[in-house]
């Protein structure tokens, strides 16, 4: 049953996720500006060869790490904001019900991988030389340590303010790696150096989030942890579909590098993270908002709010739509002049780019439908969108990427992202029972269109698809925002958008509500 929310408590809902929406979308920001960073240091620093080595030792950290999280970091996001906190609450229960299986599966997988890197070396890179074993072993070794890192950030997530949050995960953590990835690289170091530099930085936030979630969650405090039969059934019934499908998500893109790998080559594989990198860089805004506004949808669907639920994803997915579709529209006409910035030896890699640009216009046009399905409780048919996806992108690059390389693995790809997101949006439709999308969603896609469609045409007219054609478009698209700044209509939604990130109602709309006084 549909729950009716008093005006009052609605103004609260939406400012709560404006003031979310935002701080995530600046920490996606910091995060895809540093991410980009990393992969013009390894892509510079090591040529198309070592990067494809270094991508590859990357993809193995953090797809197994994702298969040995079991599904529990979402778990968590869905769980926390349903619990109390406090010496009376059962919110600290849910601690090693959630932690010990994942890092007890991390830690025997991880010593596994080590035994048996000598023999997996020469399958998986071009060129093992002496350092690959070694490389394959110490990705393996790292794994324990990931998956401590993506637990207690989703605890992070829930019982501190965003702010603390975005601190970590997109300033702290992306912000060490290239700079320790760069220092191996200008001092000479080997690949093998330059993994481990990209590695460090992780133990430095397990750290800072085990400080900065002690105190909230009343460790040390007396708090019970003592747990129940029901807390290990609820929440394993719920994260382990969600395991497998937290391994796709997180392990798409390296999918693909691995397959390119084995089946083009370690050059291949490198342009293809490249390539890979800007895709995922332009999803930020859609990250972000779905960091922000995930323990949230648990609340309202956990009520049976589904309405405003629906109202929450609808206004985000119209902010995704506006800020990621300009990026996907230019990368898919001037690809040739973003894959410059890494080298001549990537510009093979232009044509994938505009054909996964393209297949994330339907992945940020959806939106966060994942979210609905995973807070609404339906981590079954998360997992079933994803699994489609994954046997798609499997089943075509086996057979496109012996005979086109980097372009077969990106047709691939898109395939999967396809199929993925227009079943997890039927699902999400069915589940919620309310519209995903209105009149003003697909006014912002036909006016982010028309904009950004008319600015890349003046700059492919005039320029190309190089750097200059970019420059113009981007100087068009510019004068354009400004235009549009001046209209009254544009200038209140601004105005209106500001205050409800500054407004107050009586506490901080970016704190973690209801922990502390909310039940189940």
């Amino acid at each position: 049953m549909t729950v009716t929310r008093p005006p009052a408590e609605g103004t609260a809902e939406a400012r709560h996720s404006t003031r979310s929406g935002v701080a995530g979308l600046l920490g996606a920001a910091c995060n895809g500006l540093f991410g980009f960073l990393l992969v013009v240091v390894i892509t510079r620093g090591y040529g198309t060869a070592g990067a494809g080595a270094f991508f590859a030792a990357v993809g193995v950290v953090t797809m197994t790490a994702a298969l040995c999280t079991l599904g529990a970091e979402t778990g968590l996001i869905w769980a926390l904001p349903r619990r109390r906190g406090g010496s009376e609450g059962d919110l600290a229960r849910v601690l090693p019900v959630a932690l010990f299986p994942p890092l007890a599966v991390a830690a025997a997988v991880g010593t596994a991988g080590i035994v048996v890197a000598d023999s997996l070396a020469p399958r998986l890179l071009d060129d093992p030389g002496a350092d690959g074993p070694a490389l394959l072993a110490v990705s393996f070794a790292a794994v324990p340590l990931v998956v401590a890192m993506t637990l207690l950030f989703a605890v992070l997530r829930c019982v501190r303010p965003m702010r603390a949050y975005v601190a970590v995960q997109s300033v702290l953590l992306p912000a060490a790696r290239p700079a320790l990835v760069g220092a191996v690289a200008l001092a000479g170091g080997s690949v093998l150096a330059g993994v481990v530099g990209w590695l460090l930085p992780a133990a430095c936030a397990v750290l800072v989030c085990v400080a900065l979630v002690a105190g909230p969650l009343g460790l040390g405090r007396d708090t019970p942890v003592r747990t129940v039969r029901a807390d290990w059934s609820a929440f394993w019934r719920f994260a382990l579909p969600r395991a497998g499908s937290a391994a796709i998500d997180a392990s798409v893109v390296w999918v693909g590098v691995l397959l390119t790998s084995v089946l083009a080559g370690q050059a291949d594989a490198g342009v293809f993270g490249a390539v890979g990198r800007y895709i995922l860089a332009g999803q930020l805004a859609l990250h972000g908002l779905r960091v922000a506004v995930s323990p949230q949808l648990s609340r309202l669907l956990g009520r049976g709010e589904r309405g405003a639920a629906a109202a929450v994803h609808r206004r985000l997915t119209a902010w995704a739509l506006v800020l990621s579709w300009p990026v996907y529209l230019l990368l898919a006409v001037f690809g040739p002049a973003f894959l410059q910035l890494f080298g001549p030896e990537f510009a093979a890699g232009a044509t994938a780019m505009t054909v996964l640009a393209l297949a994330m216009l339907v992945n940020t046009g959806v939106g966060n439908v994942q979210s609905l399905l995973l807070m609404g409780g339906r981590s079954g048919l998360h997992l079933a969108a994803t699994l489609a996806g994954l046997l798609v992108t499997v089943a075509l690059g086996l057979w496109l990427i012996p005979g086109h390389g980097v372009t077969g693995a990106a047709l691939a790809w898109a395939a999967g992202i396809a199929t993925e997101n227009l079943l997890a949006f039927a699902c999400a439709r069915a589940v919620v029972g309310e519209p995903l999308v209105d009149g003003a969603l697909r006014r912002a896609a036909a006016g982010t269109l028309a904009a950004v469609g008319v600015a890349a045409l003046a700059g492919l007219l005039t320029a190309g698809r190089g750097i200059p054609g970019l420059v113009v478009a981007l100087a068009v698209l510019a004068a354009g925002c400004l235009g549009a700044s001046a209209l009254p209509g544009v200038r209140q939604r601004v105005r209106a958008t500001v205050s409800q990130i500054r407004g107050r109602d009586g506490a901080s709309a970016d704190a973690a509500p209801a922990l502390a006084t909310k039940g189940r």
